[in-house]
């Protein structure tokens, strides 16, 4: 039998470098772990309220705040699951347990491989929901990068040590050699294979970081920019503009931008005619006082409606909206008009309209 230049065997080679990099990265599958345990675990045990769809915190809200920037089609995933509470709710259990469970295996250092695969898809798709988010920095992205690195570490290391792992190796020797639990679990991984993997999850890594980075914030290939869709600043697009004579307008707002921290506050609404005369005007005690039925929301979870100041929304959120006339009695001459809404802060967001011919 070949034995290494040491004088051992390869296995017993094998073995010995796996429990080093268990030992190493021992610290870093309790954080994975309590990462996805914990945010199972709130769910389920201490703050159950985010499971319950007529809840404030329901999960959907925080789902809904994912549409305007996710990628990869996945925004229309989202909105195809806003639309059918059924696969909803069972999507948000489902991504919950999983968290829940193969959080609790790394903990425990159960199935570690697998457990360590299950992480980087959530990872995955984490940055592909939520990758965009963060107002003063990329939140979101920092933390689906960390554990997707996390998660390929301890794929690659299994968890050779202080793990229930080590004890079923201990207890049942024969596992090492078991294609399940050398892939699965946390058997030992000759130097060939753990080169092999290692370069191509090492590649794979560089290249789903650099390149997220680089299409969420530049600095790679392009400058540095703000992102596709700015997470810090609120975007409200206007259309299906329709406005009558009797000066009321309907049309459909969506907030496609901005934090999910705080609302977006529109406080006062314009019409303006030909070379932007004003016509009618909306200040936020009118817009304020619309009732209910003047906001068609298409979504359960994120809307639009009457606030404070004016009117409200939050990200995600999607409604047709009717402002009623400004004035009574008001007939206007067929034309070219401009709706343009102001936020709290300032900025404008302008729909052309068009009356009659």
């Amino acid at each position: 039998m070949s034995s290494s230049p040491l004088g051992r065997e390869p296995a017993a080679d094998a073995a010995r470098t796996s429990r080093q990099l268990a030992l190493a990265l021992l610290a870093v599958r309790f954080v994975q772990g309590w990462i996805y345990w914990g945010g199972g675990s709130r769910r389920f045990i201490y703050a159950p309220s985010k499971l319950d769809p007529h809840a404030h915190s329901w999960m959907a809200n925080k789902f809904q705040t994912a549409m305007p920037g996710a990628i990869l089609g996945m925004g229309h995933v989202v909105d195809y699951l806003l639309h059918h509470f059924a696969l909803l709710y069972a999507g948000v259990i489902v991504f919950s347990a999983v968290e829940l469970i193969f959080g609790l295996f790394l903990l425990a250092g159960f199935m570690t491989r697998l457990s360590a695969l299950v992480t980087i898809g959530l990872s995955f798709v984490l940055m592909l929901l939520f990758g965009w988010q963060g107002a003063t920095c990329i939140d979101e992205w920092t933390m689906a990068s960390a554990n997707f690195g996390m998660g390929v570490a301890l794929w690659l290391a299994g968890a050779g040590a202080l793990s229930l792992d080590a004890w079923l190796l201990r207890r049942h020797p024969q596992l090492a050699t078991t294609r399940w639990f050398q892939w699965f679990g946390s058997a030992p991984w000759d130097a060939v294979r753990l080169r092999k993997w290692s370069l191509i999850s090492g590649v794979a890594t560089v290249l789903f970081v650099v390149l997220s980075y680089n299409y969420y914030r530049g600095s790679v290939l392009t400058p540095f920019h703000g992102g596709p869709v700015s997470p810090a600043a609120h975007h409200i697009s206007l259309s299906a503009g329709r406005l009558n004579a009797d000066g009321s307008v309907r049309f459909t707002a969506y907030l496609d931008a901005g934090t999910p921290a705080a609302p977006a506050n529109v406080v006062r609404a314009d019409l303006l005619g030909p070379g932007d005369a004003p016509v009618e005007h909306w200040d936020g005690a009118a817009l304020a006082a619309l009732p209910p039925s003047a906001f068609v929301n298409e979504y359960a979870y994120n809307q639009f409606g009457p606030g404070y100041a004016g009117i409200t929304a939050k990200v995600g959120a999607r409604a047709t909206i009717t402002l009623p006339p400004a004035q009574p009695g008001l007939q206007l001459p067929a034309g070219r008009y401009r709706l343009v809404l102001h936020s709290v802060n300032g900025r404008p967001f302008a729909l052309a309209l068009a009356l009659g011919d």
